[in-house]
């Protein structure tokens, strides 16, 4: 039996009531109900929900999405049906009951997709296609994700750790031939190795297996964990619309503050309070800018900031008087960021902040008992958490976790946007601002030349704040101040910009120039570093010049974030957001854009004295030297230890500010604005506190700058919505080439001529 809205506008059934008929739909031995829904014009929803005493079971809620009701459905079936073609805002679905098949298309009759479940198995097949197939979350194979098999395995074990890092699998695939798709449920298994590719449903914990031990297999009953089916379908030909189409569903990134975009310096063996206090003296005596000092808990290292790994309790022959030392750590203007192990085996976490604690429920941990754990150390004055480990949460349990520490702060520092650096999340974390990073990768070449690859990938699947520990965290004979320098230049372009790793000393900007690390720092690493190493002078010089870059840099990059929470574009982005139409820069995961106009190509092969890189269509203008290059075509770029490739667009607008040490410094200095012609433009600039909420109250502003290249002119206006900041009057500097003209914005319309 059929009932649906196609051409003829047949009425529906209620939802949940099943008609009687002799030859139901049965898939994985089970009567199901199969609904079609239409979430937006270009958005649609196909359930399959086995039918339970007569009626319909509910798809559970696992968090990741932000709206879960979509109306009644647009046609649903339950029993025996002909062919017949549903029509879904500007899609049209083909169905046929045997095999049970969904041929999409667009109102105009292009083939989007065609889904095939098998009524055996629950496999779930789709079209493949010619072009890359993006997204799929942090880690697993790279870049293009056809030819590959991936099992959606979270956590360090999900795959290959060492070369690739830990696994976040979100089930959000990008066809670039104009298309996307979200399995929402259940857990699975792709495989994309054919012209059709393959989900296999797969359940999301089984015991066994370990070492020596054969690998667990699932049970034969699939109907167990295979149902109900529910998967999401996006058509569009636009990237903007199809992460906006993401962000639809899972919810909008969240603003994280200023100070989370600057540097941060993480440790592990700490040596003592006034070791860790002049350390912090030290980068600011050099002039080496940073914002936040992180550190790590004993039991991961021999000495850290709490008594054992995951305790709440000071280690006090470390940190004997944590308020005072925080407080004169703030003086210095650094962040406090303490890193918290999530117990080693739970699975679950329930509930949120806000609930009762209740001591009595062992086996079901709370957020609000957990956070309350927390609770003290917060009130000595740290600003962040690092929450590691949580590999074995369950998938609805990462998100509570990551929520956690975004309602928390909520609740106990109303005003301050809070900052968490996880290990593990889910679709939906970017909703709560949550930061990642790649775990305990290997200071390897070839790891550093994935982590590029994956932070694209991570940026489409909605995880915009994302980074990885610069060095890589597991030393390895690779391990020189060279592949030090050249993951550091990539960190400075990533989101996240955090240094951290066994020998943790060798992350310190000046710490390629100290000599050997003596006692429990050195007994980390269990290979020989050529004595020259530690005397390598020319590492500290380099790192300085990326950091002074980031951080005059931080106007572009804080208005591109904020662009984030708007649009749901990441910061760092797949050429294929803003080149769909040209086939090889869509293929191209060794370079990324930075914000919309700064293409960024790491080198990430050893003893590289050049770079070839792809630059797309229009003009791009280097970055170092100023030369325009012709796109649309490869080009080879020298370069020597202290050069990372950079391209700025023609149109592009690129703001940047002074040197300053940490972000909320107030320094005196113009606006540096640089305009690349060859075409028109624009940009958003944008600020606020960095630090509050206030900026939803009206409490920001926005400098709409426009770039007119027949007239040489640049315009700027007060965006709207939006006021005026202290100080008043900007001293802004415009310069295109080697032109450069001063001009004063005061809020009203002002317009630069060349």
């Amino acid at each position: 039996m059929v009932q649906g809205l196609g051409a003829a506008g047949a009425g529906l059934l209620a939802p949940g009531a099943i008609p009687g008929a002799d030859n139901v739909l049965r898939i994985a031995g089970r009567d199901v109900e199969v609904q079609l829904f239409s979430v937006s014009p270009d958005i649609l929803r196909l359930t399959v929900q086995p039918i339970q005493d007569g009626k319909v079971a509910a798809i559970a809620d696992d968090g990741t999405l932000v709206q879960t009701a979509f109306g009644n459905p647009a046609a649903k079936w339950t029993g025996a049906a002909g062919a017949q073609t549903v029509k879904l805002g500007n899609l049209r679905v083909a169905f046929t009951p045997d095999p049970l098949a969904f041929a999409i298309e667009t109102a105009k009759g292009e083939s989007v997709q065609h889904i095939q479940i098998d009524k055996e198995t629950a496999v779930v097949s789709f079209t493949t296609g010619t072009a890359p197939i993006l997204g799929l979350g942090e880690g697993g194979p790279q870049f293009d994700r056809r030819n590959n098999t991936e099992r959606m395995a979270s956590g360090s074990g999900g795959y290959n750790l060492r070369n690739f890092g830990s696994r976040v699998p979100i089930p959000w695939l990008i066809g670039t031939a104009g298309w996307a798709m979200y399995l929402h449920q259940p857990f699975g298994r792709f495989d994309f190795t054919g012209e059709v590719s393959k989900f296999q449903p797969w359940p999301a914990f089984l015991p066994g297996g370990g070492r020596g031990a054969p690998p667990p297999q699932p049970p034969a009953d699939v109907s167990t964990f295979a149902l109900p089916i529910d998967l999401f379908v996006v058509a569009s030909k636009e990237p903007a619309a199809i992460m906006a189409a993401w962000s639809h569903l899972t919810g909008k990134p969240e603003m994280p503050p200023l100070w989370s975009f600057g540097y941060a310096q993480s440790h592990r063996t700490l040596l003592g309070r006034e070791a860790i206090l002049e350390e912090a003296k030290m980068f600011r005596e050099k002039k080496l800018p940073c914002d936040a000092m992180i550190y790590l808990g004993t039991g991961f290292c021999p000495a850290g900031w709490n008594t054992n790994n995951g305790d709440f309790t000071f280690n006090t022959k470390i940190m004997p008087d944590p308020k005072a030392m925080f407080d004169q750590l703030h003086q210095e203007h650094f962040k406090v960021v303490l890193h918290v192990a999530y117990p080693t085996g739970i699975r679950e976490m329930k509930g949120t902040v806000r609930d009762t604690c209740d001591t009595g429920k062992r086996a079901e941990p709370q957020a609000s008992c957990y956070w309350g754990m927390h609770r003290p150390v917060l009130a000595t004055g740290v600003d962040g958490w690092w929450p590691d480990e949580g590999d074995a949460l369950d998938l609805p349990s990462r998100l509570v976790r990551n929520r956690m520490y975004w309602d928390a702060y909520q609740m106990d520092r109303p005003n301050e946007r809070p900052y968490a650096l996880h290990r593990n999340g889910a679709a939906g974390m970017a909703r709560y601002a949550s930061f990642l990073w790649t775990g305990d990768v290997s200071s390897l070449w070839v790891t550093l030349k994935n982590q590029v690859p994956i932070g694209i990938n991570s940026g489409l699947s909605g995880i915009p704040y994302w980074g990885t520990d610069i060095g890589g965290f597991v030393p390895t004979p690779e391990f020189t101040g060279e592949l030090y320098v050249r993951w550091f230049q990539f960190g400075a372009f990533c989101p996240l910009f955090r240094s951290h790793g066994r020998v943790w000393t060798l992350r310190l900007p000046w710490g390629w120039n100290q000599g050997a690390p003596t006692g429990d720092i050195a007994a980390e690493t269990r290979f020989v570093i050529p004595d020259a190493e530690y005397h390598n002078a020319a590492v500290e010089p380099i790192i300085k010049k990326y950091l002074e870059l980031r951080y005059r840099m931080m106007p572009y990059l804080y208005s591109a974030v904020r662009e984030c929470t708007q649009s749901s574009l990441p910061i760092m982005r797949s050429l294929w957001l803003h080149y769909a139409d040209d086939p090889t820069a869509v293929a191209r995961g060794d370079e990324y854009l930075w914000g919309r106009d700064i293409l960024v190509a790491p080198v990430v092969e050893k003893a590289a004295t050049e770079r070839t890189l792809y630059l797309p269509r229009g003009a791009w203008y280097d970055f170092w030297t100023n030369e325009k290059h012709d796109g649309g075509k490869e080009i080879t770029r020298k370069v020597d230890l202290e050069t990372m490739p950079l391209f700025v667009r023609a149109g592009a607008i690129i703001p940047m500010g002074p040197v300053k040490q940490y972000t909320g410094e107030k320094v005196d200095g113009p606006l540096d604005v640089s305009v690349y012609p060859g075409a028109d433009g624009s940009f958003l600039l944008y600020e606020d506190d960095g630090n509050s909420w206030n900026f939803r109250k009206g409490e920001w502003m926005g400098i709409q700058m426009a770039w007119n290249d027949s007239r040489k002119a640049l315009t700027m206006r007060l965006a709207a919505g939006s006021k005026m900041l202290a100080p008043a009057k900007r001293d802004i500097w415009v310069k295109m080439g080697d032109a450069t003209k001063t001009a004063v914005f005061e809020g009203r319309n002002l317009e630069v001529r060349f």
